[in-house]
């Protein structure tokens, strides 16, 4: 079952991220335990932009990464019985990055899980401005409980 939109509300309730590391601000598609897919809107009074670059903004990629990751996150911590847990960010593989983000921009970001055994797992991510992949790859994550990270 899809669950069609995500507000920032109910993204607030599932991640422990908070201002200024949270980067996903709506989910527009969701199968638990499956796939999510999301926007984060990229505007100039983000924090890094004052040092990345002065006069030439442009989102610094591991920050396109981890709002991948926070997507994936909702995918996996959205199913009843990853609740109390976190997901915590251990690795990518074969990411490349083939355009800049910047101010103005709206990131669509995408995630499919493809694998999890135990309290591993992996996905597939996209992330697009105007529907042309700007960055992409696979994410690797673990399940903790909370208190345990």
């Amino acid at each position: 079952m899809t669950e069609a939109q995500y507000d920032i509300n109910k993204i607030l309730s599932v991640l422990p991220h908070r201002y200024p590391f949270l980067l996903v601000d709506r989910l527009t598609d969701l199968v638990p335990g499956e796939k999510a897919a999301g926007l984060k809107n990229v505007t100039i009074n983000e924090p890094f932009f004052q040092g990345h670059f002065p006069g030439e903004p442009v989102m610094p990629g591991v920050l396109i990464v981890e709002s991948l990751a926070q997507v994936g996150a909702v995918a996996i911590l959205s199913m009843p019985e990853n609740e109390d847990k976190l997901a915590l960010f251990t690795g990518i593989n074969n990411f490349r990055f083939k355009q800049m983000v910047k101010p103005g921009d709206q990131l669509e970001l995408v995630v499919s899980l493809t694998g999890m055994r135990r309290n591993l797992g992996k996905g597939e991510a996209e992330a697009m401005v105007n529907g042309k992949i700007v960055a992409s790859g696979e994410l690797w994550f673990a399940l903790v409980e909370r208190g345990q990270a």
